[in-house]
């Protein structure tokens, strides 16, 4: 086949991976490039569909990349860290305002459910 064949079925390839994102059309638009490469250096059909079967042999590494990306950081950041944690209500929370101390900072809290309303907790006196 000729290379701008490859390179067509290339293009093709990669914007159908641009409309669905499932990284398998893109691992083809690769496969497809690297066979109008191949095909471009005047090597013959056998070649080319050597070529494009190792290049295809890419589609391996999908599903390792979908298990890669489902899984949940081992590491949570930021305001995602606070979640679970226990906070002391510093100011009443109502639906409209309210202020927390969550991991020794100060933080604006507001009730979920509107009706709720969450007291300020007591607080021990403190030694002087």
């Amino acid at each position: 086949m000729p290379w701008f064949v490859w390179l067509l079925a290339a293009a093709a390839l990669g914007v159908a991976e641009f409309f669905t994102l499932t990284l398998v059309f893109g691992l083809l638009a690769g496969a497809a490039l690297v066979a109008a490469v191949v095909a471009g250096v005047g090597i013959g059909l056998l070649g080319q569909l050597v070529a494009l079967a190792a290049a295809a042999g890419l589609v391996i590494v999908r599903p390792i990349a979908l298990r890669h990306m489902a899984q949940q950081p081992l590491m949570r950041e930021g305001s995602d860290a606070l979640i679970g944690k226990r906070a002391e209500v510093m100011q009443e929370a109502t639906a409209t305002r309210g202020l927390i101390k969550l991991s020794g900072e100060e933080w604006s809290a507001r009730a979920l459910d509107e009706s709720l309303v969450t007291e300020e907790a007591a607080r021990p006196p403190t030694r002087r």
